[in-house]
């Protein structure tokens, strides 16, 4: 009994302090689980790969991300140890910040994971001319089609914030803070668009015919 005493007050004064949580664990979870990953710091942006996409325009790392140089048409960057490295398959919040440098199609596409590395899905910034937005696919329509649409206006050289949200029933896009799309894909089939951007699976960057930088890509787990 003591001893339990003692354990108990210990772990009060540690709890005051912020430096211990004495609770019973999540099942399923170890203390050692990370939250957030910053894809392209020290520890993750090594593993950065380009795409193999055709007459690429190249890729240039910069200190905080990359530059994707204009391709003929597509350059893209992929990140091929998204499941090894232990990133979220679902219940995770996607940050990055997006330039168009020079061009008048997509700068800052993404594509991404939705519940497993097989089933992906394409953020379009800026494509079909420069202004079109949304998800490439939703039940075989891409982001032209599909209620997550929309025309934005964009400025070369200004950075732009996204912020995307997967969890097992919705997918949902800010754009600066300010909601683009919220899906409901609980029963919808997910796919991406045909052509070079399945280069960029399970987790990548692209640009078309155009110049874009990306910059502070973090991702995070979502709450319970």
């Amino acid at each position: 009994m003591k001893r339990r005493i003692v354990r108990a007050f210990t772990c009060a004064v540690l709890l005051l302090a912020g430096l211990s949580s004495c609770g019973p664990k999540e099942p399923g979870t170890t203390p050692e689980a990370p939250l957030q990953w910053e894809l392209f710091g020290k520890e993750l942006g090594g593993h950065w790969k380009e795409a193999e996409m055709l007459h690429s325009g190249g890729v240039q790392q910069e200190t905080d991300g990359h530059t994707l140089k204009a391709g003929s048409p597509m350059t893209g960057i992929v990140f091929p140890t998204w499941e090894k490295d232990g990133l979220p398959l679902t219940s995770y919040r996607l940050t990055y910040e997006a330039m168009r440098v020079s061009g008048k199609d997509f700068f800052g596409s993404v594509t991404f994971p939705v519940g497993a590395v097989e089933n992906c899905v394409t953020f379009v910034l800026g494509g079909w001319g420069g202004s079109q937005v949304g998800i490439s696919s939703i039940d075989g329509m891409d982001a032209t089609m599909n209620a997550t649409g929309s025309v934005q206006r964009f400025e070369d050289g200004k950075w732009y914030r996204i912020r995307i949200e997967v969890t097992p029933e919705t997918l949902s896009v800010w754009l600066d803070d300010r909601s683009l799309a919220k899906a409901d894909i609980s029963r919808a089939q997910l796919s991406l668009r045909s052509g070079e951007i399945d280069r960029c699976v399970p987790f990548g960057f692209a640009t078309y015919g155009t110049e874009g930088r990306i910059r502070n890509c973090v991702v995070e787990r979502l709450g319970k």
